[in-house]
């Protein structure tokens, strides 16, 4: 089983402990080469202003997809092609999802960082696939998953010798068609010893909420990810595009990228405040289980 890193490096990037908070940000969905290229072009405008860690993310193929008629993207092989453009001409780290095994190989030789969606959370085959790669791998929680479950994530990947761990909160089903936000997520998956991403776009998803696609409220993506930072969350992640009301996949969530700049200024006023904090981390209520089977919190 691997030591975990905690920082754990992304290409020039360090995220963890004592370190900056790391963006993660793009487009839902390749779209064409050069709408991505634009998108990532102007977030790296964006990083260097702002002296941010930016790692650029955008998805060659949206494989959970509502609706069977839905745009999923551009590929595999085509979409890597256009990751590795990006990476070439902006500098900035790039990740992406996989959702089979095979894929893992291939997208490890472009991205710095692979993404396990959440509904694949609990995938084995898929997760030590990842880890096999070296790459760091960041693994989002199953909305149908409690904080504290992630552990076996972690051991699944530690086990299959990944050093570079991170998990992401993205909500968690609260009824048909929502999610909902336990904040106490984050420092109770830092307690895992990796670092935390909170993934502000998809936590206002609206799961069905458009009949044949996702919806979604984008207007509580700024005050989600003022929370999360105002934790200690330890890097935030963001959908955006030129236009998001006319994007194929999940625009009713992303932040228009002229309005990105301006949110990030937002946060990392917050984000200042919180590293005037004591480094130590509050300790949480673990969850265990009594000899009747009762649960317990100690």
């Amino acid at each position: 089983m691997a030591t975990l890193s905690n920082p754990v490096q992304i290409g020039p990037h360090s995220v963890g402990r004592s370190q900056p908070l790391l963006i993660i940000a793009g487009p839902c969905v390749i779209e064409s080469e050069a709408l991505t290229l634009d998108i990532a072009r102007r977030l790296a405008e964006i990083a260097g202003r702002l002296s941010v860690p930016l790692v650029f993310k955008a998805s060659f193929d949206k494989a959970n997809r509502t609706s069977l008629d839905s745009f999923r993207g551009s590929g595999m092989e085509e979409g890597l092609a256009v990751l590795a453009k990006v990476r070439e001409a902006t500098g900035l780290p790039v990740t992406t999802d996989i959702h089979e095994s095979y894929q893992a190989a291939p997208v490890a030789e472009v991205c710095d960082l692979l993404q396990i969606p959440a509904f694949l959370a609990r995938q084995t085959d898929l997760l030590v696939a990842a880890a096999k790669t070296g790459r760091a791998v960041n693994v989002k929680k199953g909305q149908f998953m409690a904080p504290w479950d992630m552990k076996h994530v972690v051991g699944k990947l530690s086990a299959a010798g990944c050093r570079n761990i991170m998990l992401c909160e993205r909500g968690t089903f609260f009824g048909y068609g929502r999610l909902v936000n336990d904040m106490r997520a984050i420092p109770q998956m830092q307690e895992l010893g990796v670092p935390v991403i909170f993934d502000a776009t998809h936590s206002v998803q609206e799961p069905g909420g458009l009949g044949a696609a996702t919806g979604g409220n984008r207007a509580m993506v700024e005050p989600l990810a003022r929370a999360a930072t105002a934790i200690g969350v330890d890097g935030l992640f963001f959908e955006t595009h030129p236009d998001p009301d006319r994007s194929p996949s999940d625009g009713a969530n992303m932040i228009p990228l002229d309005q990105f700049e301006r949110v990030l200024r937002r946060i990392l006023a917050i984000r200042r405040t919180v590293e005037g904090f004591s480094t130590e981390r509050a300790p949480t209520t673990t969850r265990t289980r009594s000899a009747d089977g009762a649960d317990a919190r100690r």
